[in-house]
């Protein structure tokens, strides 16, 4: 993230019982541009709002819709407590940021900027990571092509597998949807270079 959000017109969930922090906290999300909402029920998954702020104290699993640790929004953990079961509980559902009970108007806007930010480098990284899988998975068809150009070229592995990615550069595509391109015969074989 490059630059502070500008929380206008966001929606934001509050999930606490009632009371005097949740009231400071409604003030300072106001005062922020966030519309407000205050529950002590689990959130729902068909109307998620653009960022949680939960009770880090006393929530529990259900409480968000993910179990996984991989929220699909940014999370604040408000937490008075000191206890490593709350943190690690917090921590588990995927909280990015801890505004400390009670709660100081001063803490908040850093939070959800810190939320924001460590939410969209956790997709990011996520995203990432799915594309690197998918590199591996499909590395066997890289591995055929690259012998299939061996065998037709009559070049050792090193010059076939130079070959491929040549043409995968050329074609501006990835090496793995070249390689399987040419395994299902779409691609004729790259010449020898």
């Amino acid at each position: 993230m490059r630059e502070t959000p500008n929380f206008t017109g966001w929606h934001a969930t509050i999930l606490h019982r009632p009371e005097a922090t949740t009231e400071r906290l409604t003030r300072q999300l106001k005062l922020l541009g966030l519309t407000v909402c205050v529950q002590w029920q689990p959130l729902g998954a068909h109307e998620l709002p653009d960022i949680v702020l939960i009770d880090a104290d006393q929530g529990w699993d259900d409480l968000l819709p993910w179990n996984d640790g991989k929220a699909s929004l940014p999370v604040v953990a408000l937490l008075g407590s000191e206890a490593p079961g709350r943190i690690a509980w917090a921590m588990q559902q995927g909280a990015g940021a801890i505004i400390a009970k009670p709660v100081a108007t001063s803490a908040v806007y850093p939070a959800l900027v810190m939320a924001v930010a460590i939410h969209e480098e956790r997709a990011a990284a996520a995203k990432h990571l799915q594309h690197l899988e998918e590199r591996v998975r499909l590395r066997p068809l890289v591995h055929a092509a690259v012998q299939k150009i061996m065998m037709a070229r009559k070049v050792d592995e090193e010059h076939a597998y130079s070959i491929l990615r040549n043409c995968a550069m050329q074609r501006r595509f990835p090496m793995e949807q070249v390689a399987a391109l040419i395994l299902a015969g779409a691609e004729p074989l790259p010449e020898a270079g």
